[in-house]
């Protein structure tokens, strides 16, 4: 009986380490298979895009974030709200709020400034923290 215990316990032995080489070959042919590295190849090509113009400027593409439904539609200008007009409009720095006078700025300004102001105290003083 101990004969046929060593022989299944070498057996078991030669098959887990036929296994770990088996695996290493494969993990090792696996890695060889991927060509090139980061950035483009040949494959990482731009694909030209299957709208045509037509579809492209009638619809907001990728607007829909639901499973069912289709892609809204573009409406006139004059059925957008006018504050949606202004949101890419540049808005001052911090250094130029500073510069003008606090009593003639406009509330939206004079907004900002305190907001940009207050961050830039907290960085000064996490950073001199930071330092002691």
């Amino acid at each position: 009986m101990a004969m046929n215990c060593s022989r299944s316990l070498r057996s078991l032995m030669l098959t887990k380490e036929a296994v770990g080489v088996i695996g290493r070959r494969m993990f090792a042919a696996g890695a060889k298979a991927k060509k090139g590295g980061k950035g483009g190849g040949a494959g990482d090509a731009p694909k030209a895009s299957s709208l045509s113009k037509e579809i492209k400027s009638t619809t907001v593409v990728g607007g829909n974030i639901l499973k069912e439904g289709t892609d809204p539609k573009l409406l006139a200008d004059s059925e957008y709200p006018d504050w949606l007009g202004h949101l890419l409009d540049k808005k001052p720095a911090l250094s130029e709020l500073r510069r003008k006078n606090v009593e003639t700025l406009p509330y939206d300004d004079l907004k900002r400034l305190v907001k940009l102001d207050n961050r830039a105290r907290i960085k000064e003083n996490n950073s001199v923290k930071a330092k002691h």
